[in-house]
């Protein structure tokens, strides 16, 4: 027994002496990939952070860039590990060939998912911030991989999504949000007296919101209601900012209203009672 720890002990010594070069070796190349790895992802990070327009279209780009060289450099780390301890990968590479279309049969969706990745990002269907919606999910895009998107609800809740299910979406970030306001007032009101606070107030909405671009509209009348009169106020904000607007607005219209003693009614029911003979 004796006889047999010590000649393993002896086997393993010997293997490590002849293997040290090999060992080393592997160490530096899974040193020095790290390193790039790090390297290069703080670079792509810091593109997507420069301030100036394409903002998004950089931190995209920067993301895709990141994921390419991950996969790239893991690739070329093993072959490189595998040709040190002295595997030859010159034949291994040829029969990639027969391999690979053997695998593909069974890896048409990841393959689908990668070809997707690549449309999405060139043709640029969403970026990095923008606001979608696909498969009843709405959120910020908040990474984009040559294989998955992910997504953030309000809620903080993140969806992972692969590129090749990213059909049928809406992207909100191409254009300028809209935000609507409608409010009634008392049908016994001077509608003109209403249409001449608006065109005085709304353009001091403005300066108070630093997310609209124009100033407010009065539409005008909208509906003849059971009770009030309704008007329509509408202003362009930017991109998804508008809730935020449209609460603000309703409670500047308010305020308005209540300063120059302008009704805002209460739904109101009208009782006939017709008397019998």
């Amino acid at each position: 027994m004796v006889d047999y720890a010590n000649s393993t002990l002896s086997n393993i010594t010997n293997l490590l002496t002849e293997s040290i070069g090999r060992i080393v070796s592997s160490l530096i190349i899974l040193f020095v990939t790290f390193f790039i790895l790090k390297f290069s992802k703080k670079g792509f990070k810091r593109i997507g952070q420069k301030e100036g327009p394409n903002q998004k279209r950089k931190k995209t780009v920067g993301k895709l860039l990141s994921s390419v060289t991950r996969y790239s450099l893991g690739i070329i780390s093993i072959i490189i590990i595998l040709s040190i301890w002295g595997v030859n990968v010159g034949p291994a590479l040829a029969g990639l060939g027969i391999a690979g279309l053997v695998i593909g049969l069974g890896a048409q969706k990841f393959i689908n998912d990668l070809i997707s990745g690549f449309f999405i990002i060139f043709e640029q269907h969403y970026d990095i911030d923008d606001v979608i919606e696909v498969q009843g999910f709405k959120g910020v895009v908040t990474d984009i991989g040559l294989k998955t998107t992910r997504i953030r609800n309000w809620k903080g809740d993140v969806k992972i999504m692969a590129n090749g299910d990213m059909t049928n979406l809406t992207n909100f970030s191409r254009n300028f949000s809209v935000a609507v306001v409608d409010f009634g007032i008392a049908y016994e009101e001077d509608i003109q007296k209403t249409f001449d606070l608006l065109q005085e107030y709304l353009p001091k909405f403005r300066p108070t919101q630093a997310d609209i671009i124009e100033d407010p509209i009065n539409l005008g009348v909208v509906s003849l209601g059971a009770s009030s009169v309704d008007i329509r106020v509408m202003v362009k904000t930017l991109n998804e900012k508008h809730y935020g607007i449209e609460r603000a607005l309703r409670k500047f219209i308010k305020d308005m209203l209540d300063e120059h003693d302008v009704e805002i009614p209460f739904p109101q029911v009208v009782v006939s009672h017709k008397e019998t003979k």
